[in-house]
């Protein structure tokens, strides 16, 4: 069975003790093709990031890097520009064949709140060897705003697979042409391109920046913030916004993305070469997700920007990342967006949970 593991296999893992717990699952932990990890008791603030590096465990580096060390029973505030682990809820015990890559929660990275996870002896963030047995750590360093966190938030995600899943581009193809992946005409080298839309139909409204002062955002809060106390609307009538360098923007794809049922995403890095700026990959798009067949016809990829040393002039349909797309080894029993908590199917420009839905513009 090759491909990222579905639902049902997770299931299957955790009744194997090949995913470990110290407290019980809750609902909705398990998604379509991904278990959300859990943030642990204590938080360590530490002097900066790092990795645990091949024969170490974190618990070695932290006792180098640790400034103080924080209860987060009852909430704290991480604040922003600094560095802090947390012990994750979870734990692995994985088979031989099985490999793991975690990422942050859509929600995470539309707060610009910068999560990794760290591994004992890890060599790379996010990315677990086949066999792994141990630990999980969250890295968290908020990159625009202070946040509240408690135990049991979960801020990050993790998807278990098995052998070679990526779809080479003639195989990406092949899946267009049978079940198309966006409207129109699809642009794939290295995987499936998508660009930036700063022509929003009826609207001049094309983005949000962040607030560099702003309040703290208590993450258990959805629906709560006003969005102009924590973001500044940017606005175009000529297809084109000028980044400034260290700024924070959600911005939105020209593209609606289609995952279809037997398959998974996840958006990866561009080429640097494109302008001085990143789109966040934060996000694994789950099987289903824009997807008529559980009403997500038209979802948008929703994209994190944030500008590096020079201003960059960010043209609109400019391509500014692209998704990677894997088989799945099975369909999930669960789809996104077909009966669960999914935020953001059908979604268009949007910012995390957290905020209150901006007036009609």
């Amino acid at each position: 069975m090759t491909g990222v593991l579905p639902s049902q296999t997770l299931e299957t893992m955790l009744q194997q003790g090949e995913i470990t717990l110290s407290e019980p699952l809750i609902d909705g932990q398990i998604q379509p093709a991904s278990l959300d990890l859990r943030l642990g008791h204590v938080a360590y603030r530490v002097r900066a990031s790092f990795l645990s590096g091949h024969g170490n465990t974190v618990a070695d580096r932290l006792s180098e890097f640790e400034m103080h060390r924080i209860d987060l029973d009852g909430g704290a505030v991480l604040e922003k520009g600094c560095v802090y682990v947390v012990p994750l809820l979870e734990g692995l015990a994985l088979p031989h064949d099985v490999s793991a890559v975690a990422n942050a929660k859509s929600s995470t990275g539309r707060l610009d709140l910068l999560t990794r996870t760290i591994t004992d002896g890890g060599e790379e963030f996010d990315r677990i060897k086949p066999g792994y047995t141990g630990p999980l750590y969250a890295e968290i360093c908020p990159r625009s705003f202070s946040v509240l966190v408690r135990p049991g938030m979960r801020l990050n995600q993790i998807r278990f697979r098995t052998g070679q899943a990526v779809l080479s581009d003639q195989e990406l193809s092949a899946l267009h042409a049978e079940s198309p992946l966006v409207d129109g005409e699809a642009v794939i080298e290295d995987g499936l391109g998508f660009s930036v839309d700063l022509q929003l139909p009826g609207t001049d409204l094309v983005g949000y920046r962040a607030k560099p002062h702003t309040g703290v955002i208590d993450l258990d809060r959805i629906g709560e913030y006003d969005p102009q106390d924590y973001w500044e609307e940017v606005r175009t009538t000529k297809g084109r916004i000028i980044l400034d360098p260290g700024a924070f923007y959600i911005l939105v794809s020209r593209e609606a993305v289609h995952i279809p049922p037997a398959y998974a995403a996840e958006m990866a890095p561009y080429l640097a070469m494109v302008g001085e700026f990143r789109v966040h990959y934060a996000g694994f798009f789950d099987p289903g997700f824009g997807h008529a067949s559980v009403g997500g016809a038209g979802s948008r990829g929703v994209l994190e920007v944030r500008c590096h040393e020079a201003p960059f002039v960010l043209e609109h349909g400019q391509v500014v990342g692209r998704l990677v797309y894997e088989r799945m080894a099975e369909v999930p029993q669960q789809l996104y967006g077909a009966g669960i908590a999914s935020n953001y199917q059908g979604q268009g420009l949007k910012l995390s949970k957290h905020f209150k839905q901006p007036q009609s513009s």
